[in-house]
């Protein structure tokens, strides 16, 4: 689906750590974990227990597990909108994501230089959020100047000016774009046809110490305020613990991670948070041959999840056939929940829910 999500930073906060970790974990996950697109893009598969469940069922002899792309982008300096460290290549790579996963450093190491001299989540926070908030007030200069000149020859111009204005006043007082009170056609045309880099959703990914993993710490604590503020998501992680969970065999990781009193890994929060943080579900297809795990929108129609398929299939769209995982999984068989009454056939209006197993139907 081109669904991605830019892990973001200042220097030497564990940014590329992490993404040393997600590159590390999928490269060992059997045959379709992993594939790097670029040297700072990596897709990870989504651990999913569903899967196990329905391969067990049908006896399938592949496995296709939902992914996400993580993208590692160039570290941030204070200035970057003016073009100090690597700003530019930053905020033109935040420009391409959907979604930002924004590592803070929460942990004291006299042996890791930060780059502000301290460790101050607040602080750092506010560096990134402020250099997006003035690459965007550049893109919305040149926005109302187009609009502006363009308004004194079309009158229909006025009102894309005016929008642009109260966008533009907006940012001038330190606030996101994705904050901004506006209506659903004025949200067409900021969510569009702007790109604006502070209208992306955020997760706040603090980075501790091992030690701290299951505890926090008042660092931790510091993001955390200010995600509920912005009704972001938080995630805790150790880089570090990641980089070695990566490196160990498969066999060896739940075992390490019980060690520390974590039931999955941190990589594994980030990966599922990032799929919540971009809205998305993950449907199936399921037989002896395969099972394959697809992902959607929220809110998506029938027809959308079979175009994700193949173009063809929303094209021709004609039905779905649904069933829901947990009646699957308690009745044991297809025949069983068909003879319960419990598969479903679904038209065009039908919206897809997570954990739909789906047999489409359609026109050549």
């Amino acid at each position: 689906m081109g669904f991605n999500c830019g892990i973001v930073g200042l220097p030497n906060v564990g940014k590329s750590t992490l993404f040393n970790a997600i590159t590390a974990a999928g490269a060992e996950a059997a045959n379709y974990p992993f594939c790097t697109i670029e040297p700072n893009v990596g897709v990870v598969l989504v651990a999913d227990e569903r899967i196990d469940q329905l391969v067990s069922l049908y006896n399938s002899q592949k496995i296709v597990p939902s992914s996400i792309e993580f993208v590692d982008i160039a570290g941030l300096v204070k200035g970057a909108s003016k073009g100090e460290g690597l700003g530019n290549q930053f905020l033109n790579h935040i420009r391409d994501v959907d979604a930002i996963a924004h590592v803070v450093r929460c942990f004291d190491d006299p042996n890791v230089i930060h780059v502000d001299g301290s460790v101050n989540p607040k602080r750092d926070i506010e560096v990134i959020e402020t250099e997006l908030i003035l690459k965007d007030m550049e893109t919305i200069e040149k926005k109302l100047q187009d609009a502006e000149r363009r308004a004194k020859s079309d009158k229909k111009a006025k009102p894309e000016a005016d929008f642009f204005q109260k966008v533009k006043d907006h940012l001038a007082t330190g606030r996101l774009a994705r904050y901004v009170d506006v209506t659903n056609d004025e949200e067409k045309i900021l969510l569009r046809d702007m790109h604006l880099l502070t209208n992306k959703p955020v997760m706040y990914v603090c980075n501790v110490h091992e030690k701290e993993i299951s505890t926090g710490n008042r660092y931790v604590e510091e993001v955390r305020e200010i995600a509920a503020k912005e009704g972001a998501k938080t995630v805790v992680v150790s880089a570090a613990v990641e980089a070695e969970v990566a490196e160990l065999p498969k066999e060896d990781r739940a075992g390490f991670l019980e060690g520390l009193g974590l039931k999955e890994s941190g990589l594994q929060q980030v990966v599922r948070e990032g799929m919540d943080l971009l809205g998305l579900i993950t449907f199936f297809t399921a037989g002896p041959k395969e099972v394959h795990a697809w992902t959607v929108r929220k809110g998506a129609m029938a027809p959308e999840a079979a175009g994700v398929i193949h173009t063809d299939f929303e094209k021709g769209f004609i039905r779905a056939e649904i069933m829901k995982c947990p009646d699957l999984f308690r009745l044991k068989s297809e025949a069983a929940v068909k003879s319960a009454g419990l598969m479903h056939v679904e038209g065009k209006e039908y919206v897809m829910e997570d954990g739909d197993i789906c047999h489409f139907l359609f026109n050549v």
